[in-house]
């Protein structure tokens, strides 16, 4: 059940249950009458919070935003602040129970061409993650350029975690890409 505690506005209980059922059980997947279910709210105050499911998807991916870089910041941070900090820190990530991938990435999967809005909160999302994985860079010729292709071996890792039997492999990968681009910046 997702946790919806009585002192959580009806709009925050509604994001909660959104952002649980549609990181794991896909948005398409995921009907209204379940969200206001799980949320414990009526559908009434259900469609004063959010006119369509579209506009519940669009708060989701920025709830989820903000929750995931809150997180990615902290955890760079904790396992040392500079680019060798990027594999464990989704390594840690990738070994939680309810790990299902990047909801940015799935989610233009499943609606990009339906709702563009969610391609453009994807590639927000996408800047905003770049930008802290350059900020754990020295600054140089040709840090924006290293971050963008770090950000794609990280995609690409978060890709591989979710079909490969173990996501070590992907993690060591990770770590391997994120070595050579910070050695070849040297």
């Amino acid at each position: 059940m997702t946790d919806t505690s009585i002192a959580a506005t009806p709009r925050e209980r509604i994001l909660h249950a959104a952002h649980d059922l549609f990181y794991r059980d896909g948005i398409r997947a995921t009907g209204i009458d379940r969200v206001i279910a799980e949320s414990g709210v009526a559908k009434l105050t259900f469609y004063r919070q959010f006119a369509s499911k579209d506009d519940l998807i669009l708060a989701f991916l920025d709830f989820r935003h903000e929750r995931l870089m809150a997180w990615f910041v902290d955890a760079l941070v904790r396992h040392g602040g500079d680019v060798a900090a990027i594999a464990p820190a989704l390594a840690e990530w990738f070994a939680s129970d309810d790990y299902r991938g990047c909801a940015f990435l799935n989610s233009v999967g499943e609606l990009g061409p339906a709702l563009p809005a969610v391609v453009e909160a994807a590639r927000r999302h996408k800047h905003d993650m770049t930008a802290a994985v350059a900020r754990l860079m020295k600054p140089a010729a040709g840090r924006a350029r290293a971050a963008r292709a770090l950000a794609l071996a990280i995609d690409g890792a978060i890709v591989q975690a979710q079909y490969l039997e173990s996501p070590a492999a992907a993690v060591d990968a990770l770590a391997f890409v994120a070595k050579a681009i910070d050695r070849s910046r040297a």
